[in-house]
């Protein structure tokens, strides 16, 4: 692949269609105390979505920034998700349905809470209307269900996948490793949680058309790593075609998924994870979610400890906030 077409695609990607949710950067933070307290070899730095300035946050608000921007443009009124009880980007489209003038229907696996709690809670001050179902195999014909009785009545609605991961929703991460590149040299490594694999994909896509060769580890909170390499590999496969380009452009860059703290399941702690929340809190004040940023934290001062010095390691941290409050 010639540069001067991910140079093109470069340029398509940062002039993208793009909802305007926050008015500032995410900031990078070093972790000097974690270092020290591990103690690491390298310069250890986090990437913090968390702080993004649109509805708490997250590595969500990137992915809906150009996924609700589509929809609006297609005349959408209502937009329509799922995910578990405590979804986090549940709460973010719901925050973009209300920011951009539209209602918001959240399709749940899960039990109502006899009092709401975290992202729940947010979901509903934000307006949205919450259906319930039993299991995640019935989200998917609950949401086009409800899609189809408002279109009977003569909304517009629009269906956005588990967690905006589209190829357009991970185009919003390759913008933030953009953001990133504009600031920051290329670290050695970037940690991240992985679960319906947008972020790993965008991060993957962003590093290629930056010219990082930066690698990317992507932490399961459930999927297997077959499972998950085969979501990020068609994930990359449709950010080549949105940006016009061989389909197999992000292959090289190879897809690394660590399994290793999915313990009991999807939103179950393990141990190592509960020992990082409470490390990385104490040494640098930062909070972690249990479903996600815990168990990348735990991977990632694995490879810190592990790190030689002039290393870079960065950690992104994906927010969720709210669920470590539920």
């Amino acid at each position: 692949m010639a540069h001067r077409d991910l140079d093109r695609a470069r340029s398509q990607l940062e002039s993208w269609p793009c909802a305007r949710l926050c008015h500032a950067a995410s900031p990078v933070h070093e972790l000097p105390e974690l270092a020290r307290r591990l103690p690491a070899a390298a310069t250890l730095v986090a990437k913090r979505d968390d702080l993004l300035t649109f509805g708490f946050g997250g590595n969500k608000v990137r992915k809906m920034a150009l996924v609700a921007e589509a929809a609006r443009r297609e005349g959408a009124d209502t937009l329509i998700t799922t995910g578990g009880a405590q979804s986090n980007h549940a709460r973010v489209t719901a925050a973009v349905a209300a920011h951009l003038g539209m209602r918001c229907v959240l399709v749940l696996n899960g039990a109502p809470a006899d009092t709401l709690t975290g992202n729940a809670r947010l979901s509903s001050i934000l307006g949205a209307q919450t259906f319930f179902v039993g299991s995640r195999e019935e989200r998917a014909p609950a949401m086009e269900a409800v899609a189809d009785d408002l279109r009977s009545r003569g909304r517009h609605p629009v269906i956005v996948p588990l967690g905006a991961s589209t190829p357009l929703g991970a185009l919003g991460m390759a913008l933030g490793l953009l953001e990133l590149a504009a600031v920051q040299p290329p670290p050695d490594l970037i940690v991240c949680s992985s679960s319906s694999g947008g972020t790993q994909a965008g991060l993957i896509a962003g590093c290629r058309l930056a010219g990082w060769t930066t690698r990317i580890v992507g932490v399961s909170a459930d999927e297997s790593a077959e499972r998950l390499t085969d979501i990020v590999r068609a994930l990359l496969e449709g950010i080549a075609g949105l940006l016009a380009l061989e389909p197999d452009v992000f292959a090289g860059a190879g897809i690394e998924v660590d399994t290793a703290e999915i313990g009991d399941g999807y939103g179950i702690p393990t141990a190592r994870s509960t020992d990082a929340t409470a490390l990385v809190a104490a040494a640098e004040g930062m909070f972690l979610d249990p479903t996600y940023t815990a168990k990348a934290m735990a991977a990632f001062l694995d490879r810190a400890r592990a790190s030689k010095a002039g290393e870079r390691l960065l950690f992104w941290h994906t927010g969720g906030l709210p669920g470590l409050l539920a």
